[in-house]
């Protein structure tokens, strides 16, 4: 699955529902092109290879980055270093909140899981821009509150589901924005180490080894070399409430 093919999805995170991460549009799809434009025109374009942050936990906010290509993943460090991972951001979205005009520090991290071409939009410009056109102000927090819904959401599901119920959530979730259907079997088209679910659902590598295993084992799911293909939907979406 293609870049391009996720333009209108929102992202990957833990949430207890399909509707609230289904399509939104990208920050500057609601502009006309003059604002469009205004945009644009404060930024700054960087590229960034896989692995680079794109701000560490604890930096100042300086503005926010728009995505262009690529993924990023947005994280949080517990003192002991362990990581929750917030979500994956594709084109379209932006990581850099909640302070969008930049003051205080970030309270997560962001880094680039794939090669990845970003727009930073420093802050005090960008709030130049919000008060002088309502409609970028307007789809500035039209983003954010979508934002702010998506961690709130993400924060109930931790807060009152089973690390269990979560994974099934998750690979149902998975299922219906990023998989194809093949014949019986629905393909996930992104790869996931077990690592990469564990951070997501707040849960150990090695506890999703296991249960990964066990559902391999059921028939439910086959996993390999990070590919997720699910067998058996039903099973799953029986034990998602």
């Amino acid at each position: 699955m293609s870049v391009a093919s996720l333009r209108n999805t929102t992202g990957i995170m833990l949430a207890g529902s399909d509707a609230l991460v289904g399509s939104l549009p990208g920050l500057l799809d609601p502009l006309c092109e003059t604002d469009r434009r205004r945009v644009l025109a404060i930024g700054r374009e960087e590229v960034l290879p896989a692995g680079k942050h794109v701000w560490r936990q604890g930096d100042l906010q300086n503005g926010i980055y728009l995505i262009e290509e690529g993924r990023i993943r947005s994280y949080y460090a517990a003192p002991s270093g362990r990581e929750v991972t917030l979500a994956y951001w594709f084109a379209g979205n932006f990581v850099g909140g909640p302070d969008l005009f930049g003051t205080g520090a970030h309270v997560w991290s962001s880094v680039a899981v794939e090669r990845s071409r970003v727009t930073f939009l420093p802050g005090p410009a960008l709030r130049a821009l919000a008060h002088q056109s309502a409609s970028i102000a307007v789809a500035l927090l039209d983003a954010l509150a979508f934002k702010a819904r998506c961690y709130s959401a993400m924060a109930q599901m931790l807060g009152t589901r089973s690390v269990t119920e979560r994974l099934h959530r998750l690979l149902v979730f998975l299922s219906n924005i990023y998989g194809s259907q093949q014949g019986r079997e629905i393909v996930i088209g992104i790869p996931f180490t077990h690592g990469d679910l564990a951070n997501l659902i707040g849960s150990t590598r090695q506890w999703v080894t296991v249960q990964l295993s066990r559902m391999q084992a059921r028939g439910v799911i086959r996993y390999h070399r990070g590919l997720i293909v699910i067998l058996n939907m039903r099973a799953l979406d029986l034990e998602v409430v």
